[in-house]
């Protein structure tokens, strides 16, 4: 019987030293993210975020949960950017405008009329230009991912059809927390107001004439119950900049910067083809939900008044400028 006891001592001894001397490592670390958004589910930033959360969970077997906070319920973009730079939120997929306030060059891409379509958008962005202000952002405390977007954005309005740029002035148009966006609607005559999201009421109560925004906007929104007119001016090529807190980042070991970067990335071209394969849907609803719509404004008499903002002391910084004059060499 003692010798018994003997050999279990010592075979549990030796279990022991085996665990010891391997230096078994625990079981990996959950890595928890939260993702804000300022829109609700269905929008186009949801839908990249979404995506976004179901590739990483699934690929990394469980090991990085994702927790998103949609319809601002984080406060406004540039409220999450803060977040973010503060790494009391880890991502976020963020509307491109806001980030003036933290690195101006991501306002080349808001320039207006710049891409032609959505191919040379894609190409550009995804390119070593996209790269290079993806990787600008560092400065300011983020990690640049990729771009997904809200689209081409258009005009609506509750006062008249909008067919040249002399029927927009005086209209008291929301804009983003932007100094571009606040620029061209300037230079086009009307009154640009800037405004957090969202706006359905200030719309509803006449605070403000119309807003722009890409054709998802004007359906999940509704905005056709308190906008009358709309003209597809496709004047700025809105994007979303996915980005992650850097100071987060750094902490991350390169296995796991991999994985995030290929899922959001993944997630961000899912969301590109969603919302682009959904558009003509969408114009043919607000049409049947009673929007008048401009189709053929005249696009050559927009340019012409926004022709001369590459000269504005917005891009006069030369780090900037160097940007804008390559984006616009890169899109004739």
């Amino acid at each position: 019987m003692k010798k018994g006891i003997v050999v279990l001592i010592i075979i549990a001894a030796v279990i022991a030293a085996y665990f010891i001397w391997k230096k078994v490592e625990a079981p990996p670390k959950l890595v928890e993210i939260k993702l804000s958004v300022v829109t609700k589910p269905g929008s186009a930033q949801n839908i990249a975020a979404e995506k976004f959360k179901e590739l990483i969970e699934q690929r990394s077997k469980g090991e990085i949960k994702v927790k998103i906070f949609h319809s601002a319920s984080l406060g406004n973009e540039t409220e999450i950017l803060q977040q973010v730079q503060m790494n009391t939120v880890q991502m976020a997929v963020i509307t491109g405008g806001p980030f003036d306030t933290f690195d101006p060059i991501a306002r080349v891409i808001n320039y207006p009329f710049l891409f032609k379509d959505n191919a040379q958008a894609d190409e550009i962005l995804d390119g070593p230009l996209g790269t290079e202000i993806l990787k600008s952002l560092e400065s300011s405390g983020f990690k640049g991912l990729c771009f997904s977007e809200n689209g081409f954005r258009n005009l609506t309005n509750n006062k008249r059809s909008i067919k040249s740029p002399a029927d927009i002035k005086g209209l008291k148009i929301r804009v983003m927390a932007s100094a571009i966006h606040k620029a061209i609607w300037q230079a086009l005559g009307a009154n640009p107001t800037p405004m957090p999201w969202p706006i359905y009421t200030e719309l509803e109560q006449g605070v403000i004439d119309g807003q722009e925004n890409p054709l998802w906007v004007m359906e999940v929104y509704k905005f056709y119950e308190i906008q009358e007119y709309m003209t597809l001016s496709r004047h700025v090529y809105s994007y979303h900049i996915d980005v992650a807190s850097l100071k987060w980042w750094k902490k991350l070991d390169s296995k796991t910067q991999d994985m995030i970067q290929k899922a959001m990335y993944e997630a961000a071209v899912f969301q590109r083809k969603e919302n682009r394969d959904k558009n003509a849907a969408r114009l043919k609803l607000l049409k049947e939900k009673g929007m008048q719509v401009e189709e053929n404004p005249d696009i050559a008499a927009f340019r012409a008044k926004v022709a001369n903002l590459k000269d504005m002391d917005l891009y006069s910084d030369p780090r900037v400028n160097a940007m804008l004059l390559k984006m616009l060499d890169a899109t004739q």
